[in-house]
């Protein structure tokens, strides 16, 4: 069986957003059966945990022998088993593949930072002085992430591996930053990428893995 590691636990503010959902929502996808092994700060620095994941960060992925870190490279593993992530087509697949990639080089590392100094940093003069400049950033990417959906229900003509991947970072540009605001389509993408069951149910277990503890 899938092995994912998780948090124990993490404060209510990064509740939702650890990247063992986006392993749990590939899974459920995919209709494969997971569990997690929960961890703790401790485990983290641990020589047998640092031997799955070298940078001793959520989640690694085991299987059968397999070992992989990275949430990128585990939902391209498991999306060679789903059809639903990863399209048979070698064009619909190398697109999905495409976006993917999009998500995690030119989405993400422009919305993490400004998440970082939001909810980590949000009384310090350094993360405010420059905040206005990182904020302009996101709204630069999400108007362009906009423009090239357009009136597409999802990035090409169905849901795939780089829809589950893009929604996961868009789950960063939160609700009280209003940047999503002038993007209704982006938006509307958004919410219906997060309404699909297999989300649901992958965000309802991450969550009450917390209450475990």
């Amino acid at each position: 069986m899938i092995t994912i590691s998780a948090f124990k636990w993490v404060p209510p503010m990064v509740q939702g957003f650890v990247r063992d959902l986006r392993v749990r929502w590939a899974c459920e996808e995919a209709g494969l059966k997971y569990r997690t092994l929960l961890i703790g700060p401790g485990d983290q620095a641990s020589a047998d945990y640092r031997a799955r994941q070298p940078f001793g960060q959520v989640p690694y992925f085991e299987e059968d022998g397999l070992v992989l870190f990275e949430s990128g490279a585990f939902v391209l593993h498991i999306g060679e088993r789903s059809e639903t992530l990863l399209p048979k087509d070698d064009v619909e697949r190398a697109r999905a593949v495409t976006w993917l990639l999009a998500a995690l080089n030119t989405v993400e590392v422009v919305v993490q930072p400004l998440a970082e100094r939001d909810l980590f940093f949000p009384n310090e003069q350094w993360a405010k002085d420059r905040r206005p400049v990182v904020e302009q950033a996101v709204r630069k990417r999400l108007a362009e992430l906009e423009d090239a959906l357009g009136d597409r229900e999802y990035l090409e003509h169905r849901f795939s591996a780089g829809d589950l991947m893009m929604s996961t970072v868009l789950r960063l540009v939160t609700p009280d930053t209003g940047l999503m605001e002038p993007h209704p389509k982006l938006a509307a993408y958004h919410a219906r990428c997060e309404a699909r069951p297999a989300f649901q149910r992958a965000l309802r277990d991450h969550m009450a893995d917390f209450e475990k503890r």
